[in-house]
């Protein structure tokens, strides 16, 4: 093989995973305006669901207990440093075990790590963090849903977790938690640049029938359609 058909070979490489990274941005900066609306099901909204975002990653708030669930049945109390059980609302969100768990600041994040997910080859987890009260705000949006809609959103969110074979969430022991009330679980599926944390949490809006971006791997276009 000549220089010069290989320099070709290396520049056309190049220019298809050039492509491919422009075609994403593209796609994640359109897709995004696209809305799928909300559902009205008729009935009274009386349960508030909040989505929260910590800038980068959205979490799906939602009561500790109601008549359709009592979470705390599940994502323990005791699981966290505190042990605290004065709360009202957990919020769960869904994403790569390695980043949740390896890479606490951006400056952590090794190259092998994002690699590993945005190609579907690492495992996923879920983060629970309690909270006492929620403020809306830029960050924090609250929406009202029924009761029907409800215990849609709460199967989506419960078919994420990994169960034992008693039906118990798979707690990740570690010491990589955030604060004193979150803890990690382990999640079914795996991450991926078109299935992101945040296109986790969109997808737990369309399971609730909530307004919801058509397709977005960012909070922002969450967010925007509940601006």
């Amino acid at each position: 093989m000549t220089a010069k058909k290989l320099l070709f070979i290396i520049l056309k490489g190049l220019g298809i995973v050039l492509g491919i990274i422009l075609l994403y941005g593209l796609m994640g900066y359109i897709l995004p305006f696209i809305e799928v609306s909300a559902k009205d099901d008729g009935e009274k909204k009386e349960i508030p669901i909040y989505i929260y975002t910590n800038g980068v990653h959205t979490d799906i708030v939602m009561p500790i207990n109601s008549e359709i669930k009592d979470w705390s049945a599940h994502i323990l109390f005791a699981n966290t440093v505190s042990k605290k059980t004065d709360f009202t609302y957990v919020g769960v969100g869904w994403g790569d075990k390695g980043f949740y768990l390896d890479t606490p600041t951006w400056a952590d994040l090794k190259v092998s790590t994002a690699i590993k997910a945005a190609f579907w080859m690492s495992e996923s987890a879920m983060h629970c963090t309690f909270f006492k009260t929620m403020t809306e705000a830029k960050d924090c949006k609250k929406i009202m849903i029924s009761k029907k809609q409800y215990a849609k959103l709460v199967q989506f969110v419960d078919d994420k977790f990994d169960k034992d074979s008693s039906g118990n969430y798979k707690m990740i022991p570690t010491k990589a938690v955030y604060g004193t009330n979150d803890t990690f679980y382990d999640a079914q599926g795996s991450y991926s640049l078109f299935y992101t944390c945040n296109t986790w949490a969109n997808d737990a809006l369309k399971a609730a029938d909530q307004k919801a971006a058509w397709w977005t791997p960012t909070d922002y276009g969450i967010f925007l359609h509940y601006q």
